[in-house]
């Protein structure tokens, strides 16, 4: 049995995981699924959040865990469990990116991500300090292999994203180095291409599981990516 800690991606909270959660439980393992500050149901200011605050509330929540948890990051995630890791080392079994952004030392998200089906779709508001994303694009993005229904649900409950978390480097050293990491690729991914997960799994080794999926393999397949994960966590 394993515990694990999933961490959303932009414009997502917990509620993605709202088929994972009951999967990896299926096999004995125990799941938590939270909102990072601004996203959900957390009452946070957008424009006031940081990545030092997903940060925090990534270590208050494994600070809450019997023991050590397998820290999971889906596409954005990747920058927030990258910086937990570091941070809450002794609280991190290992690592799992999920089709995530998966930075080096000084880079943050903005540094690294590349032209995708997102670009179109992004809805800047400066005065806010958040991007929009049009939900006319989360199939092509986000949900390609999900169902009508999950897409409009889906799409639905996608909230603004707060801008400064997505310009702040990580700032790793060795606790971060010295964790297992492990890197779900999505190949049919159009959000975080293949070859860009694996120009950043290559620059930061990982041990590679491959889904035949797009981003969101918690919607369009819960079961195999459960059995994927626990596969990592025995």
């Amino acid at each position: 049995m394993a515990v694990f800690a999933l961490v959303h991606g932009a414009w997502h909270g917990a509620w993605c995981f709202d088929r994972l959660v009951p999967a990896l439980e299926a096999k004995g393992h125990r799941a938590v699924a939270f909102d990072l500050p601004g996203h959900g149901a957390d009452p946070t200011p957008r424009g006031q959040v940081t990545l030092d605050d997903y940060v925090t509330r990534v270590g208050e929540v494994l600070a809450r865990q019997p023991e050590p948890a397998v820290l999971l990051g889906h596409s954005m995630g990747g920058i927030v469990i990258t910086q937990a890791g570091e941070s809450h080392a002794p609280l991190v079994r290992s690592l799992v990116y999920l089709a995530a952004f998966l930075p080096r030392h000084g880079e943050s998200l903005g540094s690294i991500a590349i032209p995708s089906a997102v670009t179109p779709h992004l809805r800047p508001d400066r005065e806010a300090r958040v991007v929009h994303f049009d939900p006319a694009g989360a199939r092509d993005a986000f949900y390609l292999d999900c169902s009508d229904a999950d897409v409009a649900a889906a799409s639905a409950r996608l909230s603004p994203q707060p801008v400064a978390p997505w310009t702040q480097p990580v700032q790793l050293g060795a606790a971060y180095a010295a964790l297992p990491r492990h890197y779900v690729e999505c190949t049919l991914d159009r959000a975080i291409p293949l070859a860009e997960q694996r120009r950043m799994h290559t620059a930061t080794p990982c041990r590679v599981h491959t889904l035949e999926a797009a981003h969101s393999p918690f919607f369009s397949m819960p079961d195999r990516l459960a059995a994927v994960l626990d596969a990592i966590a025995r």
